[in-house]
C-alpha cells in the first residue's frame, strides 16, 4: 500500500504543540512535498531528516547554534555561498532549532526559493528523534491482515486462523484475563524498519471486538481504558487452525520455530489446533511465554534434544 504524501503545513500543524515552533519564511509553500522518488528509496523515513549536510539532500534540514556558526563565522562571501548552498539540497522543510537566531541571508533565501523555514526553542537532538519517528510511521510500507491483535503479556500478538475458530470470542476471553486489544477483524501492519512492523487498529474499529450472537463490543467502555492499546510491535503470530488442517500441514513437534513473513519481516508462529474441550486462551498465553523465552535464546525443544543426545550417548558407553 503507498504510504500518503505530507505537504510543509500538515508537518508543521501536526507538531505544533510539540515544538511550539513558528513560520519564520517560506509560508507561500506551504504545499511543498516530500520527494516521492526519495521517498521510495529511503531505506525508511528517518533518512528524511538530519542536520544540514550536503551529501544527503532533499531532507527536512536540522540547523542549530553550530550549523547557525558554520553560516556566518566566516568572510561575507564564504558565507553567501554556504546559504545559497542549501537551496541545491532542495530540502522540503529547514528546521531552526535551539533557539537559534536565523542569519537574515537563510530568511531571505527561504522566502526567495520558497522553502519553508520553522524555528523553534526545542533542541536539534529532539526535533530530530521526533521527526524521524514520525515520519518513519508515515512513510512505512503497509498492509492490512485479518485477524485479533492483541497485547498479550507484553508483546504484540496477532491471532489468525480458519473462519467459524471463534478468534473473536477468543479475544474477549484474553481480554477479560488481563490483556489488551489493538485491533479486531481487520490490522493495518506497518514497517517502520528493516526489523520491526507495527500494528494498529483502523479508525473506524477503534476499541471494538465484534462477538457472534452479541454484536459489536465496546471494549474501552465495557473493560475500561487499561483494556485496549493504540499500536503494538508484532513479535508472534498464533495461527488457529481445526485438527484435519493440523494432522495434513504441520508437524507435532516442528524442528525449527516456524516464522512467517510479513512485508519481508521475519515473525515467529505458533499453530494451536482448535478442538473442542480446549481451553485455547490458556494455551494461547503459554505460547506467548514460550516465544518470549525463545526470543531471549532459550529453546525448549533443541534442550530436549541435547538432554536425548546426552543420554543415549551415556547409554551406549555404558552398555559397552
Amino acid at each position: 500500500m503507498k504510504p500518503q504524501a505530507i505537504n510543509a503545513d500538515a508537518l508543521f500543524e501536526s507538531h505544533r504543540a510539540i515544538f511550539g515552533w513558528h513560520w519564520l519564511a517560506g509560508s507561500g509553500a506551504a504545499e511543498r512535498r516530500f520527494d516521492e522518488k526519495v521517498v521510495r528509496e529511503a531505506s525508511s523515513g528517518a533518512d528524511l531528516v538530519g542536520y544540514l549536510n550536503y551529501i544527503h539532500p532533499y531532507r527536512v534540514q536540522i540547523i542549530g547554534w553550530r550549523e547557525v556558526a558554520y553560516l556566518t563565522n566566516a568572510a561575507p562571501e564564504d558565507c553567501a555561498r554556504r546559504v545559497a548552498r542549501i537551496v541545491t539540497l532542495e530540502p522540503p522543510v529547514i528546521v531552526l532549532s535551539d533557539g537559534a537566531v536565523a542569519p537574515d541571508a537563510l530568511v531571505a533565501m527561504c522566502e526567495r526559493a520558497q522553502i519553508p523555514l520553522f524555528a523553534t526553542e526545542t533542541s536539534s537532538g529532539q526535533v530530530i528523534d521526533v521527526l524521524r519517528t514520525f515520519l518513519s510511521r508515515h512513510f512505512a510500507d503497509r498492509t492490512t491482515m485479518h485477524g485479533v491483535f492483541m497485547d498479550i503479556l507484553g508483546i504484540g500478538v496477532l491471532i489468525t486462523g480458519e473462519s467459524g475458530l471463534g478468534k473473536s470470542e477468543l479475544g474477549l476471553e484474553l481480554i477479560s484475563r488481563g490483556n489488551g486489544l489493538v485491533a479486531d477483524d481487520a490490522v493495518d501492519l506497518y514497517r517502520i524498519n528493516q526489523s520491526t512492523i507495527e500494528g494498529r487498529c483502523p479508525p473506524l474499529l477503534q476499541n471494538l471486538l465484534e462477538v457472534r450472537g452479541i454484536g459489536l463490543l465496546d471494549i474501552r467502555t465495557i473493560f475500561g481504558e487499561s483494556a485496549v492499546r493504540r499500536n503494538m510491535r508484532l513479535r508472534l503470530i498464533v495461527h488457529l487452525v481445526r485438527k484435519e488442517t493440523m494432522e495434513r500441514d504441520y508437524e507435532r513437534l516442528p524442528f525449527e520455530p516456524l516464522m512467517q513473513d510479513v512485508m519481508g519481516v521475519p515473525i515467529q508462529k505458533s499453530v494451536i489446533q482448535v478442538v473442542a474441550g480446549r481451553n485455547i486462551a490458556v494455551l494461547v498465553e503459554a505460547a506467548v511465554r514460550n516465544a518470549i523465552l525463545m526470543m531471549r535464546g532459550v529453546n525448549t525443544y533443541q534442550d530436549f534434544v541435547e538432554r536425548h543426545r546426552r543420554a543415549m550417548h551415556e547409554a551406549s558407553q555404558q552398555s559397552g
